[in-house]
């Protein structure tokens, strides 16, 4: 069998996050739906649909996939699965040729044929797939389906359990010094043997389970409390880790963090509190970078997506931040902020603007264009990425020129509101 992801018209409702990958890339749980479903099911083949200005640096890391093409389909079953959705794996392994997954009346899977496969469009495969889908044999789809970078945070924890159970089989064997405290049932730990857990570290496993990758470095006065998940190589330093975390490969947190989501090969080394957020790659938080996730009112937030308010629905909302963005310190960030691609942000002893497009710098209080071009901003990100000895390749490269250019309108307009208000107010 195959399997093929796609993204439908709504994958762009999950920017600032997916403007450098495809939505089956967004972590939720222990990793993103792409490298969950290959996991569990080793197909022989995969690939995925997804915007054109994203396959060549998608192309790029992983090469191996079948990307934008429509031939491959032919050759054996395929299943076609919407990447904002959140599966039961096992139900994907009960589906037969002919059924169509609907959540919501969402097209979320497919299993097709390959005599059937010529019916799909690889150009408009979501709109080709549903006019197909529904003459086929309707099945109803368990599992959620993300539609706002929230909703990502707000599943977290049940993703983590149920990767967990999914991933892990029984107790194993756990290798620690008596002075780390594990709370909980054996089998609701999983430890590398290659991590590092160092004296007077608290694992508590007893309201959710923790797994921590190889090569983690845990140190002293730590406190884990899962559902949770440390990544490869990732290190923490006298860090509060609360329930439904989520902390990706080679990032570096302390501080305190709460029902958070780190995609990967990010800092937040010093103190500060991050809750109910998501951080995408190569951010770093600078010292005491602090967001608020619940207001004052306790009343449901709004959260201003490409500069329109989008009501969340929850009380319990903090900051999604794009990739290679930085803050310096003591910057804070109101309740449900948005924060692009490559933004600078210097704050200015008062709470920051709650959406700040891609490419631009907050300048003591004020959105503002970079004053010497794109090219600072790509030499800092080679830099920061040459820390972690990774390169920014000429084809990530030309996405984030790219989206520079896709996100021109939303910050020209969010930096001409700004100029309109501080002129009405002088």
């Amino acid at each position: 069998m195959q399997v093929a992801y796609f993204e439908d018209a709504i994958a762009n409702q999950l920017r600032p996050l997916c403007w450098l990958r495809p939505v089956f890339e967004l972590v939720c749980g222990q990793s993103g739906l792409r490298e969950r479903v290959n996991r569990s099911l080793v197909p022989s083949k995969w690939g995925g649909f997804i915007r054109s200005w994203l396959a060549d640096a998608y192309q790029e890391e992983h090469s191996t996939a079948l990307i934008n093409r429509g031939d491959w389909l032919r050759s054996e079953p395929t299943l076609l699965l919407n990447g904002r959705w959140l599966p039961d794996v096992h139900q994907l392994k009960t589906l037969l040729p002919g059924d169509a997954v609907w959540l919501n009346d969402t097209l979320v899977g497919l299993m097709i044929n390959p005599a059937d496969a010529a019916q799909l469009d690889p150009f408009h495969i979501a709109t080709s797939a549903e006019k197909w889908a529904r003459e086929q044999r309707a099945v109803p789809a368990t599992g959620h389906l993300i539609q706002y970078p929230w909703d990502l945070v707000h599943h977290n924890g049940s993703q983590l359990e149920q990767d967990f159970r999914e991933r892990h089989r029984g107790p194993s064997k756990i290798n620690v010094g008596p002075q780390v405290a594990l709370l909980g049932m054996d089998d609701n730990f999983y430890i590398h043997p290659s991590a590092q857990i160092d004296p007077f570290v608290v694992i508590d496993a007893r309201r959710g389970p923790v797994w921590i990758e190889a090569g983690a470095q845990i140190q002293p006065f730590t406190r884990i409390e899962g559902p949770a998940f440390i990544g490869r190589d990732s290190q923490l330093f006298r860090a509060n880790v609360k329930a439904g975390t989520t902390i990706g490969p080679v990032c570096r947190v302390g501080g305190e963090i709460e029902e958070s989501i780190f995609h990967g090969y990010s800092n937040k080394y010093h103190d500060g509190f991050l809750g109910h957020s998501y951080i995408c790659p190569w951010v770093n938080l600078g010292a005491l970078s602090t967001n608020s996730d619940l207001k004052n009112d306790y009343s449901a937030v709004s959260v201003p997506l490409w500069g329109e308010s989008i009501p969340s629905g929850s009380t319990k909302v903090g900051c999604f931040v794009g990739d290679h963005s930085k803050t310096a310190l003591c910057s804070l960030f109101n309740t449900g902020s948005s924060v692009g691609v490559m933004s600078m942000i210097l704050p200015g002893g008062r709470l920051l603007p709650k959406h700040i497009p891609s490419f631009s710098r907050v300048w003591h209080g004020a959105i503002e264009e970079f004053p010497e071009g794109l090219e600072p901003t790509l030499a800092a990100a080679r830099t920061a990425m040459g820390r972690r000895q990774c390169e920014l390749s000429p084809a990530m490269e030309r996405l984030l020129r790219t989206v520079y250019a896709l996100s021109s309108d939303e910050r020209k307009r969010t930096i001409q509101r700004g100029t309109e208000r501080r002129s009405k107010s002088a």
